[in-house]
């Protein structure tokens, strides 16, 4: 086993960043003021997939959005924190809450205020189009770009180091 399924095959909980993991980093603002966000189908199914294979998935955003309250509760994600300016602070309050290690999570994110959360988990990802330094810290660079289907690979990389990816795909 390589050390990129090692750290995944440890993953008890997934956290995404929204913009530019979930969505391609892209907010468009609507003359009444209404917010649109474009979110990935196929990255949809990889969290709904991950999540009943038996690992939870999380949000933690710095952004506040009724649009992500939306998507959260459309693919069930029970764990969703947003307008946290140190993401460090959720993500300690949902371990705790988890009764989880660092090195049990995996975080994706894509930008400087991700860099914290990334050093801190046991598996950091990113998206293709990443900034520098925030590829230059991941353990893992998708070959997609933010809300190209990065959180599907991710996810997929997930199950398959749990050997849970077959069963998963059997259920559909």
């Amino acid at each position: 086993m390589n050390i990129l399924d090692e750290k995944a095959s440890r993953v008890k909980l997934l956290l995404l960043d929204v913009d530019g993991v979930m969505t391609n980093g892209q907010i468009i603002l609507g003359n009444a003021g209404e917010e649109f966000k474009a979110f990935n189908i196929h990255d949809g199914l990889g969290i709904n997939l991950l999540q009943k294979s038996g690992v939870p998935v999380g949000i933690i955003t710095k952004r506040e959005s009724r649009v992500v309250t939306r998507r959260a509760e459309e693919l069930k994600i029970q764990y969703v924190y947003q307008a946290q300016q140190d993401k460090l602070t959720a993500f300690e309050e949902l371990c705790a809450k988890l009764t989880l290690q660092p090195e049990q999570v995996a975080y994706m994110g894509d930008d400087l205020p991700d860099l914290a959360l990334l050093k801190r988990v046991g598996f950091s990802a990113t998206v293709k189009n990443a900034v520098a330094e925030v590829r230059a810290q991941v353990d893992f660079i998708s070959q997609f770009n933010g809300g190209e289907g990065a959180v599907r690979e991710i996810c997929e990389l997930i199950m398959r180091a749990q050997n849970t990816y077959q069963r998963m795909v059997s259920t559909l």
